[in-house]
């Protein structure tokens, strides 16, 4: 049975594609299980690591298709299904829970800028409609729009709504949340950099891009909080604190599926805009990849 709340290291997926940009349905599903050997807790799919902006509607479906089969019951699947169109979101939703996901990650809008009321009514709209249990996402770095402490609040009193992933980079804000929640809301971090720091505040997890590399040590870092064990959480911060400064030395997933190639997990393609990492970033990111272990 899939619990309903989400606790612990989620993996936000990358989307392997091919030397032709089709997606590598193949290296997904390897993707994927090599995940779940090595111990998180739940998957991602079709968020922004998984370049879900680039995916048409048919292939954003297929791959939460590809990882709910290829996970066959194991693990919580979060599939992204979050636009700017407030009529997309809704279709999404549904397509993507037709698929099977048990748990849907919803964006704030981006490039329209709406007010925290506008916010409000989105995400209230989604979950409404929804059939599976909501998780929001703030991430103001990509979106140009920052969901206020007091708007989650608001919206985590709607029984749908389960969660927040907060990438806002303030740890006042994420506090406020952390102190003023109902009871059952869950905090994850969107910041890898900030999981040690949010979960010693109260937060439940992470929802990670370097565990696309290195599954088992960020799954063993957040463990380590909850359990209580900070010494071991506070060695394993600073061994993948270069890999997690690293892997946003250009635009996230650039450089984890630059190690993600180099380890013959997938091919180094990425949809236009974004390109491969530089050769000038590249030593860099390998060097901070083998400090943690390397060995993968």
């Amino acid at each position: 049975m899939i619990p309903r709340s989400i606790v612990g290291c989620g993996t936000a997926l990358v989307t392997p594609f091919d030397q032709e940009s089709r997606v590598d349905e193949q290296a997904l599903r390897a993707l994927v299980e090599w995940q779940i050997e090595r111990g998180v807790d739940f998957l991602v799919p079709c968020g922004s690591t998984g370049e879900a902006a680039t995916l048409s509607s048919e292939e954003h479906i297929r791959v939460v298709s590809v990882v709910v089969e290829q996970t066959a019951g194991r693990l919580p699947i979060v599939a992204g299904a979050g636009s700017n169109d407030t009529r997309r979101a809704l279709d999404l939703t549904r397509r993507v829970e037709e698929a099977g996901a048990t748990h849907l990650l919803h964006v704030t809008p981006a490039y329209n800028r709406p007010p925290q009321r506008g916010l409000v009514q989105h995400f209230t709209a989604v979950a409404d409609a929804a059939t599976r249990p909501l998780i929001l996402y703030n991430v103001p770095g990509r979106t140009a729009c920052n969901m206020l402490a007091e708007t989650t609040l608001e919206l985590a009193e709607h029984p749908n709504i389960i969660a927040v992933k907060e990438a806002s980079g303030s740890v006042e804000q994420v506090g406020e949340i952390l102190r003023n929640r109902p009871s059952g809301f869950t905090v994850l971090s969107g910041d890898d950099s900030l999981t040690l720091a949010l979960m010693a505040l109260g937060a439940e997890g992470v929802i990670s891009v370097i565990s696309n590399v290195v599954p088992a040590e960020m799954t063993e870092l957040v463990s380590a909080v909850t359990a209580g064990d900070l010494e071991r959480a506070r060695g394993l911060h600073e061994r993948m604190t270069p890999l997690m400064r690293t892997a946003f030395i250009e635009s996230n997933p650039m450089p984890v599926k630059a190690v993600l190639a180099e380890l013959g997990r997938i091919k180094d393609v990425l949809r236009l805009p974004l390109v491969p990492l530089a050769a000038v970033h590249r030593s860099a990111v390998m060097s901070a990849f083998k400090r943690v272990g390397g060995n993968e």
